[in-house]
């Protein structure tokens, strides 16, 4: 083995999967988080296809199934909260647009941590601030002021990765904004979910919905379409009031999620985008899940693509006994494929996601009723819902969470 210690920025998904492997072939990694803990709450996110079955090998699905969200359907209602089309959870063999397995992302976080904690070095509450890479590894500077070096460095530190900037250069070469802004936020449960996911479409582009989580709570989901907004990414309050403006006079539920957004400790504001590098390495460093190929929300993926790469460029890792210029060139080649199919956005993309007119709208409605019949219900799912087991998954020796 010519390589041992490996720096991971990102203790969200991608990050602690990556640990986890890593630790059971015989590295040493440690991850680094900016927070000074686990980020709490956070949006339902689905596992499907190979991701679930990587969460399998890990031996955290039972842990997994016990915290999943009761979620039995999504369903698109107009302004008097009437049902004008319904997609319920067990449609498309369970990875339609409600997966079967739903959980939301802080317990999946959770869950991850548990599994890793114990013989993974964390570093909360600091982050990489500078990357020297020398013939034998890599110099990293925190933020702390603590200098350590390490062999590899990865970045699996999402969309605004800043790892990505310091090995490849700024943001704005690789994020690709889709023409949308996106924010969820925890609200009191209205009582009358019956466990589905309501979305409601107003004209302008906006689309508002809520969906239930465990104890009591509700998830309040806002977007919007736009041209790039110039804000503040640390300024919460100045997000809040772009949200505010934007659903000014919408109806539905829109008001009473508005009122509770302000009081929201858990609120998150977001362009909708893709991440489109190349490559996902240079040099020692490497990037994994949204850092390096971020799908966007529309594809529902995102979880799954983290999963998957962080289990393959660790198995890619321990096969190639830490030579990391092959290891790399081989998770590229792995990955590839099944990463492209991924980022493909459902027909429409934002437009048919956050239509501009009423009629538009209805029209919308009207297709998807119709392609969630039979016989044109197969069509739907080759072309949206096939992705999640678009990769077979390389056994690395057969370690399995369940055996190893």
């Amino acid at each position: 083995m010519t390589t041992k210690t490996v720096l991971i920025s990102g203790a969200s998904i991608a990050g602690p999967v990556l640990a986890f492997w890593l630790r059971r072939y015989g590295f040493a990694p440690t991850i680094v988080e900016l927070g000074d803990g686990l980020r709490p709450g956070g949006q339902a996110v689905d596992l499907r296809g190979a991701g679930r079955q990587v969460a399998d090998r890990m031996g955290v699905m039972p842990r997994i199934r016990e915290l999943r969200v009761d979620e039995r359907g999504v369903a698109n209602v107009d302004a008097n909260g009437r049902w004008v089309m319904s997609m319920p959870a067990d449609m498309f063999d369970g990875d339609g647009m409600v997966a079967e397995i739903e959980i939301m992302r802080g317990d999946l976080t959770q869950v991850l941590y548990d599994a890793t904690k114990d013989d993974v070095e964390y570093l909360f509450n600091d982050r990489i601030t500078e990357l020297a890479e020398e013939r034998d590894g890599v110099t990293v500077r925190f933020a702390s002021g603590a200098v350590r070096a390490f062999d590899l460095v990865v970045g699996a530190d999402g969309v605004h990765s800043g790892v990505r900037r310091l090995a490849f250069g700024p943001e704005e070469n690789y994020v690709r904004p889709l023409g949308a802004y996106t924010a969820y936020f925890t609200v009191p449960d209205p009582g009358d979910l019956e466990n589905w996911l309501l979305m409601f479409n107003a004209p302008g582009g906006r689309v508002a919905a809520i969906r239930p989580e465990r104890g009591g709570t509700a998830k309040a989901l806002l977007s919007f379409t736009s041209e790039p907004l110039g804000y503040d990414r640390n300024d919460v309050d100045q997000q809040r009031q772009i949200l505010a403006d934007a659903f000014a006079g919408v109806g539905w539920r829109v008001p009473a999620m508005l009122d509770a957004m302000w009081g929201a400790s858990d609120f998150y504001f977001d362009t909708i985008c893709q991440v489109h590098l190349e490559k996902w390495s240079r040099g020692r460093v490497a990037l994994v899940g949204d850092a390096g190929y971020c799908g966007s929300p529309l594809t529902g993926m995102g979880t799954s693509m983290a999963l998957v790469g962080a289990y393959v460029l660790a198995g890619e890792l321990a096969v190639a006994r830490g030579d990391h210029e092959a290891a790399f060139a081989r998770y590229q080649e792995v990955m590839r494929d099944y990463v492209r199919q991924c980022q493909t956005l459902p027909p429409g993309g934002v437009s048919s996601y956050a239509p501009q007119t009423q009629l538009m709208i209805s029209v919308r409605d009207l297709s998807m009723r119709v392609m969630t019949r039979r016989p044109l219900r197969r069509i739907l799912a080759k072309r949206v819902f096939e992705h999640a087991d678009a990769i077979t998954l390389p056994d690395y020796g057969g370690a399995r969470g369940d055996t190893a």
